[in-house]
């Protein structure tokens, strides 16, 4: 019969009346017949798939709406893994032709019931053979004792699933068996229903009511299409391999699925085509279809970001714009007596001379004494494209790196690839588990890998304990009562591509030496922090899309040491990275925006390295520093964030080194004293969720929800685990490993420009060393120093074009300005009314007096060049006293009446001596321009090598690294000092 007689169109329908088996046998009879076979509408092969009452919808029970690629490859895969338990035939390795003469397995069909050759089930399988056909007719079964497979057979339930029950305890002690379509009960003296330790059991389309499978390895198990309800759970010992595919779990008294051992030695005939039909599965390496849904908004009119989108460019008036906020001083504690008065001060000169001074319109500026080469000043030159560089650009960064796929996180991590194509002991795909108390343990070095599984309404989905070893792919794991995903006790894996949200607990919880590889997930919604890395708990955290969280995105506590990387950490409702209690981490280059408190917090011994990150458009802070906070601050982007960029408290011990603060709408670097009920009480009314903080009440101490201690209490007792690490923090070996030994606050090599406010604001009772830095552009004062008893070293810093004063310092302050460049800003140049030295600094352009000291200071001022552009160069005013000596002084604009060194005639306790003051000739267009040289302009610049490049953001293409050097005459440096600039 030839297929062209007929239309194709009309053998399709002919065709269509056939069942599976004629049309299989139809595919043999030639090539023809078999292209038209497979050309059979999708709806035909839908109707047999699902007219099999062996087979379930391919997406069962997870997804059971939507439908499969292909019917007909569903209903291929499904037959294909029927067959897997009879595999187990010697294979011929002789010659392949044998195969054709290989006999067939002689199988006969028992049917078991009423009026049937048999009513029992103990009498079928007493007769027997093997690889026959066990039939049960509908009817329920029950066994008043345990009853043995002793051959291969296949039991099978006649009728719709549920119509066919068991209530026995099978004991398989054959090869290989499978049971199909059966409804499995515990029977009065046992809730196991069935067990085996060394064959292969296979079930599919099975359900199990308040039952118990136990595998003990070298057995294997594949079980596909069967429900585990009413407390049912599997437990798998020493399993080498086992497949649970399209399982639905509910409803479990523990974990539906327990894996505990390692995987014995021995392996049985079913690994090999187990392992088969796992690697059938995509793997995480080829998920390019799993692309993740556009990020929920968790703020109205505000622009969000796709998975691996960028964002549009956003200027500070767009930002300000979209949080409402004047960047000028909202919230900011400005004294009066320092910044107002200076731009007063000057109009007050102006309107006495009667006269507006316009310096663009006089025929020569030879007056001006050029200081554009100083040391930091390759930091403001546009590029060789002619771009602009960080430090001089009036707008933030436009944009932000994306975050790596999955299969470049692979490619350059080959043991997180390992894992991604490995075979582990027990797999389960496509699951469902609902309902329950657990959903997946592993203990005692078991070994498990999940792939596209749903974990809802558990008390915890997944728990990894005691050297077990997970693997987790593309799972979805929700609104469980605890923590998600727990990992302690030296656990490890790869976690990725999963999507974890609305948990009530950390989405991730790592604790007490665990260490997995955490890739590429979305963890979001979450009631309480979305990671948790506590108790010596340590993993590597990178790629992952963490946002929206209740609480901190990644929690780093007890002593905790991740690495976290390249991730975005946005719309947080509290601080995007906290690290409190001790905790460590290395973090580097990630995108922290938008969040709620800090973006990130350090507090209470916090010690982690903070290196090449996106801080940004925050709704406080861009990085806190708190009480007993440490930590290596380097190389970050801090820009655009509410409040300031750095905040640090007294009692903290940090290293700030290579930043760019830039763009922030209050200060760009705060150091606070720990208990400062003014400043604190001005600064809550900026912060959401502000009843949970306070000022001297120790409250404030920690900007925290107050959830986050009762986490640590209830994740504790609930292990019953004691606060055994604190013993450990000893052991630091490592920790300082990255960075020199500090005992004073540093501050050095940063950028700081156009914050909101003052560029650096000091009001601390601690020491602090400031070195090295560039301070340009901002609103307020450069740097302010107020209320700080203990010495302020200010130290070849470039303080330039700040919207008032250079330097102000109050009284009872103590400050050590040596080697700085002060130029060009709107106030005075140095504002000092308290006490210590002036010593080597460049002192020119500013609008208001260079240096003046005033109150009752106690000051030494020698060695400096001073160039005023209106008024005095160094003034004394009031009781002042102290030395001034060997400066020199520039006269300024021409047609300023100001003396250049003025002292109140009343002071008598302040010595002049030995001071230089230039004045412009009268015929000043023939004399040669005054320049800053031997020295060059301050800060000097040694050399113009520097650092490694490895010290420096991979990312951010910075390549600033000139050498800044100074004299130090203090105590606490010897000889020259060198400051290396990032």
């Amino acid at each position: 019969m030839e297929v062209g007689t007929l239309p194709v169109e009309l053998w399709r329908v002919i065709l269509a009346y056939l069942p599976l088996p004629d049309l299989g046998r139809c595919c043999q009879v030639c090539r023809a017949w078999r292209e038209l076979v497979i050309s059979l509408d999708n709806t035909r092969w839908r109707q047999l798939c699902l007219g099999c009452p062996e087979c379930r919808h391919p997406n069962w029970p997870s997804q059971p709406n939507l439908e499969p690629p292909s019917w007909r490859e569903a209903l291929k895969q499904h037959a294909l893994a029927t067959r897997t338990w009879t595999q187990n035939g010697p294979e011929l390795q002789s010659s392949t032709c044998l195969l054709f003469f290989r006999r067939r397995k002689d199988r006969r069909v028992w049917h078991v019931g009423p009026g049937c050759e048999f009513e029992t089930l103990r009498g079928a399988l007493g007769v027997v053979g093997p690889y026959d056909r066990v039939v049960l007719h509908p009817g329920v079964y029950e066994e008043q004792s345990e009853v043995a497979l002793k051959v291969p057979v296949e039991l099978v339930g006649l009728g719709r699933l549920g119509e066919v029950a068991l209530l026995v305890c099978l004991e398989q002690q054959c090869p290989t068996a499978r049971l199909c379509n059966l409804v499995f009960m515990p029977p009065w003296f046992s809730t196991v229903v069935y067990k085996t330790s060394w064959g292969h059991v296979q079930l599919d389309n099975c359900n199990f009511e308040g039952a118990q499978l136990q595998i003990h390895g070298p057995a294997t198990c594949q079980a596909r299409f069967c429900s585990f309800s009413q407390g049912s759970s599997a437990h798998l010992v020493g399993v080498v391999l086992s497949l649970f595919d399209s399982c639905d779990f509910s409803g479990s008294d523990t974990a539906s699925v327990t894996v505990e051992g390692p995987p014995v030695s021995e392996r049985n005939w079913a690994c090999k085509h187990l392992a088969a039909l796992a690697r059938t599965f995509p793997s995480c390496g080829t998920s390019g279809s799993h692309n993740c849904p556009p990020f929920p908004s968790s703020t109205a009119g505000q622009k969000q970001l796709g998975a691996n989108g960028k964002r549009e460019p956003v200027s500070l008036e767009d930002f300000q714009r979209m949080t409402g906020v004047d960047p000028a001083c909202q919230g900011t504690v400005i004294e009066d007596c320092w910044s107002d008065s200076e731009h007063s001060e000057v109009e007050e000169e102006k309107r006495d001379r009667g006269e507006n001074v316009n310096t663009k319109n006089l025929c020569k500026l030879d007056y001006k004494i050029p200081c554009d080469h100083h040391g930091l000043s390759h930091l403001l030159k546009p590029r060789l494209d002619g771009s602009l560089p960080l430090a001089s650009s009036p707008d933030p960064p436009s944009a932000t790196p994306e975050p790596l796929t999955l299969q470049q996180e692979l490619d350059r991590d080959p043991v997180a690839q390992m894992l991604a194509v490995s075979t582990l002991g027990c797999i389960l795909r496509r699951c469902l588990f609902r309902e329950g108390k657990g959903g997946v343990h592993l203990s005692n070095y078991g070994q498990a890998r999940l792939e596209e599984n749903v974990f809802r309404g558990l008390n915890y989905a997944v728990r990894c304990l005691q050297n077990s070893t997970i693997v987790m792919l593309r799972n979805e794991v929700c609104e469980c009562h605890a923590s998600g995903v727990f990992l302690r006790l030296s656990a490890q894996g790869l976690i990725a591509e999963n999507n974890i949200h609305s948990n009530g607990e950390a989405g991730l919880d790592i604790r007490k030496g665990a260490n997995p590889v955490i890739l590429c997930n979305r963890i979001h919604s979450g009631l309480r922090s979305g990671v948790v890395v506590l108790g010596n708990g340590k993993g590597s955290i990178r790629s992952n899309q963490i946002f929206n969280n209740k609480e901190a995105g990644v929690y780093i506590l007890f002593s905790g040491n991740p690495v976290v990387s390249g991730n975005h950490i946005f719309q947080g409702q509290a601080a995007g990275i906290a690290i409190n209690e001790n905790g460590r981490g290395i973090i580097t280059e990630n995108v922290i925006k938008e969040n709620q408190w800090g973006g990130v917090d350090i507090r209470r011994g916090g010690d982690p390295i903070l290196r090449n990150n996106f801080i940004c458009y925050g709704y406080s802070d861009g990085v806190v520093v708190g009480e007993r906070g440490r930590g290596l601050i380097e190389g970050n982007h801090v820009y655009c964030n509410k409040g300031c960029g750095v905040w640090i408290m007294s009692s903290s011990l940090p290293q700030l080194l290579g930043n760019y603060i830039t763009h922030n709408c209050m200060y760009g670097l705060a150091v606070f004293c720990r208990k400062d009920p003014e400043n604190m009480e001005a600064r809550e009314g900026n912060w959401p969720g502000q009843d949970r903080i306070g000022g001297d009440d120790g409250r404030g101490e920690r900007r925290v929800v107050e959830g986050e201690g009762r986490e640590r209490q209830e994740n504790m007792n609930e292990e019953g685990e004691m606060f055994a690490w604190e013993s450990d923090l000893d052991s630091e070996d490592e920790r300082h490993s990255a960075r020199r030994s500090i005992s004073v606050a540093l501050v050095e090599n940063n950028c700081i420009n156009y914050n909101g406010a003052v560029g650096l604001y000091v009001k601390s009772s601690e020491p602090l060393n400031v070195f090295a830095n560039l301070v340009n552009s901002n609103r307020g004062t450069g740097i302010a120093v107020l209320q700080s008893s203990q010495l302020t070293r200010l130290v070849t810093n470039c303080i330039l074009e700040n919207g008032r004063g250079g330097v102000s310092v109050e009284k009872d302050c103590r400050v050590e300005l040596r080697g700085n460049g002060i130029y060009k800003n709107k106030g005075h140049g140095v504002s000092l009314s308290g006490n210590g030295q002036v010593v080597e600094n460049d002192v020119v352009g500013n609008r208001g007096y260079g240096i003046r000291v005033s109150g009752s200071a106690d000051i030494k001022v020698f060695r400096n060049r001073v160039q005023p552009a209106q008024g005095c160069g160094i003034a004394v005013l009031g009781p002042a006293k102290g030395v001034v000596h060997d400066n020199v002084l520039y006269q300024g604009h021409p047609g300023n009446k100001k003396t250049l060194l003025h002292m109140d005639p009343g002071n008598e306790s302040c010595v002049l001596r030995n001071n230089c003051v230039l004045r412009h000739n009268n015929s000043f267009t023939s004399a040669p321009p005054w320049v800053l040289e031997n020295p060059p302009p301050r800060p000097l610049a040694s050399s113009p090598s520097g650092l490694s490049s490895s010290q420096y953001p991979s990312r951010l293409g910075i390549s600033m690294t000139t050498k800044i050097s100074a004299t130090v005459e203090s105590g606490c440096h010897s000889g020259s000092m060198l400051c290396s600039i990032l």
